[in-house]
Formats: structure tokens, sequence, C-alpha cells
């Protein structure tokens, strides 16, 4: 293993509680969400978003839960089986590439929470993890959160934003905090923090195109794509990398009038977008679940075949594509090759979808 230094890797984004249940169509149907989507919360959506608060373990696993007067997750709760998860999709790729390097302090996030029990249980789980977490703290808002509804093999994400919403670029210029984004040499942010604070993605992608950094970031979801298309252009010149699933960059494709729903293609049109800087090659990345990972790199696309798994092994899909981050920037910042980089991402989301929620083992057996 090439030496990893402390805060080699920084995330910034949205942390948040995901609440995880197995539910029917009929709640697809009665909330208007749709399988393998991520949406923000709207109105039609607030009876799913009250919410209890509770104690998370050192690797993500729930220990116990205490519902307050206002505090219930009213139809998931009286309906269905519901598991309490540290989230987020930055978060939760940052979490699994320190659990996949395994030397403490490694990796560093940003990112508002709450002033709240559950805040104080969120800190308390990133810092057992071997992360150093930075947090906002908002006097009056909640911390965030997520609905994740499973039906089958699909599942569908409804997030409530709260505080992770509250994040300024103020919080990152205080002098403790823009010291992790000068230790660090690998900066990955998804793209849904481009509903929160694109000031902050500028001045991160600026900072590490003037450093000699990589910056990656994640397409994240189709909304991003259509609604958000603005301060995502504005920030893709910076990428490095670029992570996404095949439905979203099916979406940006459509979005820029390619004509294509061809990934290779996408993945090829994406990587020759023209760049801030010349010092790196971007890189796009598109996992599509079971069929091969889509690398695309100076012109051409490569296919890497994925490691499926019994059926029967097959627990929750729900952070399988933050883990395949996080395992891939796990060797990345090691200066492995390509190829390392997809396995261990492969192999980190295999080891996620076998449990509930982004979580994971005590240690990796990935060699």
């Amino acid at each position: 293993m090439k030496m990893v230094s402390k805060g080699i890797l920084l995330g910034i984004g949205n942390p948040l509680l995901d609440i995880s249940a197995v539910v029917d169509q009929d709640f697809f149907k009665k909330y208007d969400i749709t399988s393998n989507n991520a949406i923000l919360a709207e109105d039609k959506h607030k009876p799913m978003a009250k919410l209890g608060y509770c104690s998370i373990g050192a690797f993500g696993t729930i220990l116990h839960l205490e519902f307050g007067v206002s505090t219930r997750f009213e139809e998931l709760v009286e309906k269905y089986n519901v598991e309490y998860i540290a989230g987020g999709a930055t978060q939760n790729s940052i979490k699994v590439a320190q659990w996949m390097l395994q030397v403490p302090g490694a990796t560093s996030y940003m990112g508002g929470i709450g002033k709240d029990k559950f805040g104080e249980e969120m800190k308390k789980n990133s810092r057992l993890a071997g992360v150093n977490v930075h947090y906002y703290e908002d006097e009056t808002t909640p911390t965030g959160t997520c609905a994740v509804c499973i039906v089958g093999d699909d599942r569908s994400l409804v997030a409530n934003l709260a505080a992770a919403n509250c994040y300024k670029s103020d919080h990152l210029k205080r002098p403790e905090n823009w010291a992790l984004v000068e230790k660090a040499k690998y900066i990955y942010i998804a793209g849904f923090f481009l509903t929160v604070s694109p000031d902050s993605i500028q001045l991160v992608a600026e900072h590490a195109a003037a450093n000699n950094k990589i910056f990656s970031m994640n397409l994240s979801a189709p909304f991003i794509c259509e609604f958000f298309r603005d301060v995502q252009e504005k920030a893709l010149p910076y990428t490095d990398f670029v992570f996404g699933y095949e439905t979203e960059a099916r979406t940006f494709s459509k979005v820029h009038g390619w004509e294509t729903d061809n990934v290779e293609e996408i993945a090829l049109k994406i990587s020759q977008w023209p760049k801030a800087s010349g010092t790196h090659k971007r890189i796009t990345v598109i996992t599509q679940g079971v069929d091969p990972v889509c690398v695309a790199e100076d012109g051409k696309v490569k296919k890497f075949p994925v490691q499926l798994l019994p059926k029967e092994k097959l627990v929750d899909a729900n952070g399988t594509g933050d883990a395949f981050v996080g395992g891939f920037l796990s060797q990345l910042v090691q200066e492995k090759p390509i190829e390392e980089c997809v396995r261990a991402g492969c192999y980190a989301a295999n080891v996620i979808i076998q449990r509930s929620g982004c979580t994971y083992p005590e240690k990796p057996d990935f060699h």
C-alpha cells in the first residue's frame, strides 16, 4: 500500500439519516414516487417526514430508537418495519473509503446537521469510523433525513434536507475548515450538493484546479441533471472524475440533446467535456447494476464486468453506488491503476448490497 497521509481525501455533502423500509407498490403510488430514483421531498411527502431519533453503532447499525411527541415517522412506522442508518451520498462514500483504507483520519468530511440528538449521534458515529468530520451545526433546523423506500430489488429515495440545506460557504471559509481543503489531495462531492451550496463547490473546484489536485463529482440523480443544469455545467469543467449510474447518464444525454441512450457513448462525451485545467484528463465512470462498468478515458471506453451474487444474498441495494465510489476512491488515493480502482469499487458495492443500508463489517478483506 502506498503511504496514505491523514486528510488525503475530503468529501463535502448532505449528511442525512436514512429511514429505510420495504414497502409496496401502493405506497409508491400514494406518494407519486418511482423506482430507482432520487428526489427532494415536496409537500405531498410530508406525512413521510416526521422522524424519530436513534443511536448509531460504529459501522452505521442502529442500536436503539426513541420517539418524541412530534417525531413519528407516521406512514412507514405504522405500516412497515423500518431501519435507521446514518447516510447521505457523499458521507457514505467517504466512510466506505475510510473503511477500505483502515488509516485513521485518512478522510475528512463537511456538511450541515442540526444541533440535536441525532446530530450528536452522527458526529460520534463518523468519528468512530475514523473520519475527521467538521459539521456545520444549525441551531434551529433538525438534522436532515432520507426515506429509502424498497420494493423488491428496486428502491426510491425521498430526501428532506433540513439542516443539510443550511450549509453555507462561510463555514467552508473558516480557517479550521479550509485547512481540510488545503490538506486534501483528492476531493469528492456528490451532485446532490449542487442543490445546497454551488458556491462552496466552485471554491473547492477552483482550488483543486489551481493546486494540481484531483476533483471528482457524481451525476447523482436525474433531477440534478434536469433542474440544476446550470450549476452542474459550471462545476463540470473542473472535474477530473465523473461518476454516475446509467439512469442519470441517459438523462444527462437527453438534457444536452445528444440523442443517444448508449451509455458508452455518453460516458465518452462527458469525458470530452471542456476542462478548466489541462493538468489532468477527465475520466468518466458509469455503473450499470449487473452490467459492466463503463470507463471512458483518452477517447476510448473500457468495460469491466461486475461480480454477480446469488439472488438470495441480495439484501438492500441502497448505498451500493455510494459504496462503489468509496471503494474506487480508496485505491485512487493510493495511485493504483483504474482497473484496481474499479475492482475495489465493485468489491465495496458487493459488501454493502448484502447488508441493510450503507453498512459494513469491522474490516474489509479486499486484496
